[in-house]
């Protein structure tokens, strides 16, 4: 099921792809790789493929330590809440 990403999922990942992408253009550099657009993207794939893998283990972590969350309310359940606290009104037909 998709779950939507932790906050500190989306920091850890972020930061993660930058020095990625930092390193890679580096070590590419200095293998002799010249600058082009297939080099690009293969940094920015790689680079990618880095920042999620970190975000993952940061949600890994974050379970392990905080246990499960709980699952988020469908649309259904939402209207049905509002509906018992009264700020929909049922539609009534004549």
């Amino acid at each position: 099921m998709f779950t939507l990403p932790s906050v500190w999922n989306l920091i850890i990942s972020t930061i993660v792809f930058f020095i990625a992408v930092r390193y890679l253009h580096r070590y590419l550099e200095e293998q002799g790789l010249p600058k082009g657009m297939t080099r690009s993207i293969f940094v920015f794939t790689l680079a990618s493929l880095v920042s999620w893998g970190s975000g993952e283990m940061v949600d890994w972590t974050q379970e392990k330590i905080e246990g499960p969350q709980p699952a988020a309310q469908t649309s259904d359940d939402l209207s049905q809440l509002l509906k018992a606290v009264g700020h929909m009104k049922p539609v009534v037909s004549e």
